[in-house]
């Protein structure tokens, strides 16, 4: 469990209420106390430390712990009482709702962003769209060569994550029926990393964050006639992409949840996101 020394944080609802806290930008009060937040490893792993770090430097009273092990411990922390926040990149399940109203809870819900990754291709390919079943196809190997997609004759070189990273697995399921990679593919620490590679291969395809679709000798082909935008991931069109949620108690939410949530939605909080990859909302 990391430690932060002050947080704030509000949680998301999918199903029973749904809430905003408001987008604020005004300087907020000093606060003191103590914020948990508990779930989501895709929001833990960089995006929460980094929120957290920015929000401490006006409320540096506040001590925030922060636990990341999966959306599903986020959501069994704030029905055992044992988190004041749940974040999440998924909806609460059916099994989590009835244990909920089973313990009396209701949820309140609030969007932050989303976690979204763009599959990529050298700005020389051909190729300018692809179908969800062709992009599965590439990167579980049943298709090897440009040619079987549109593209010329030539062998396809994927270019991955590694598997110790939370996206290797993200893109696995959002992209490919949870089916596993091919076998001959290229890993790399980072998404940066994917992006260069791309660039200097021509007959590379990879998937990197959209703040990287900016990268010279890289194109974004789109996914059954959908670019990669901010707007077709608002929009629920573009595919790969998740919603980011952080739920709450209800009758528990604390203000400084609350507060720390509205950091986060607010300008500031989104251009943070925006930094590190993710998509605001909008």
């Amino acid at each position: 469990m990391k430690t932060f020394p002050s947080l704030s944080l509000c949680l998301l609802l999918p199903a029973l209420v749904f809430s905003g806290c408001s987008g604020g930008t005004d300087a907020p009060k000093s606060t003191k106390g103590k914020l948990v937040i508990k779930g989501s490893n895709t929001i833990g792993e960089r995006l929460a430390p980094r929120l957290i770090a920015e929000y401490k430097k006006t409320q540096p009273d506040v001590e925030i712990e922060l636990e990341s092990k999966g959306t599903a411990t986020g959501f069994a922390g704030l029905l055992s009482d044992g988190c004041d926040i749940a974040a999440a990149s998924r909806v609460v399940s059916l099994a989590e709702l009835q244990q909920a109203q089973s313990n009396h809870l209701e949820f309140n819900v609030h969007t932050i962003g989303h976690y979204s990754v763009a599959v990529v291709v050298n700005s020389k390919n051909p190729v300018s769209n692809l179908s969800r079943d062709q992009v599965r196809d590439i990167f579980t190997g049943a298709v090897q060569n440009w040619k079987d997609v549109g593209g010329l004759d030539a062998p396809i070189n994927l270019l991955i994550r590694d598997p110790v990273s939370g996206t290797y697995l993200g893109f696995r399921e959002l992209a490919m029926e949870d089916k596993p990679y091919a076998s001959a593919t290229k890993t790399f620490t980072n998404y940066a990393g994917i992006a260069k590679a791309v660039a200097a291969d021509a007959t590379g395809i990879g998937y990197v964050s959209f703040d990287l679709l900016t990268t010279p000798g890289l194109k974004a082909p789109s996914i059954r006639g959908i670019i990669p935008s901010a707007l077709s991931v608002n929009e629920s069109q573009y595919p790969y992409s998740r919603v980011l949620r952080l739920y709450t108690n209800k009758d528990k939410e604390s203000p400084i949840a609350l507060d720390f949530i509205q950091f986060v939605q607010s300008s500031q909080g989104q251009e943070i996101l925006a930094q590190m990859g993710f998509v605001p909302r909008m």
